[in-house]
């Protein structure tokens, strides 16, 4: 597969330390662990209700894994972690909406969308914020239960 691209799933915690066990020599960091997550094309755009982010893959089998990643986390929260040289500028937790996600020919589309006047607001903020950040350079991982599904912009 020549359209993926390695993701380290370090065990970092939310204050950005390493997880370990506390105390001694036995207070080591979690080994980095890979994983391969394919590369797509995002398109991210406002919908009634909240924001769409269809990602496509002209590669059969990157389309086909990002499809099997997807349905197997399908369910859980949807987040968007925006990274420039490997370092995250900006995570959109899409806890305020519910998200679905639709099999497409060539990839997916996740739709997160809120009955809430407010949440679909901050929905479509987080898809304006996304869309520029990409548009100036940034590489967004789609995850979905913290598992990255798709990488791409």
């Amino acid at each position: 597969m020549t359209t993926a691209m390695m993701m380290e799933r370090t065990g970092m915690g939310m204050s950005g330390m390493p997880q370990g066990t506390m105390g001694g020599a036995a207070a080591m960091p979690n080994a980095p662990q890979m994983m391969m997550v394919p590369r797509c094309t995002i398109k991210m755009e406002k919908c009634k209700g909240g924001m769409k982010m269809i990602c496509t893959s002209e590669d059969k089998m990157s389309a086909t894994m990002m499809q099997n990643l997807c349905t197997m986390m399908a369910g859980g929260m949807c987040s968007c972690c925006m990274m420039m040289n490997g370092m995250m500028m900006c995570c959109c937790n899409m806890m305020m909406g519910m998200c679905k996600c639709e099999m497409t020919e060539d990839g997916v589309c996740i739709t997160c969308t809120s009955g809430d006047e407010a949440c679909c607001k901050m929905i479509q903020a987080c898809c304006d914020c996304m869309t520029a950040m990409c548009d100036a350079g940034c590489v967004c991982c789609i995850c979905m239960n913290g598992m990255p599904v798709c990488c791409g912009c």
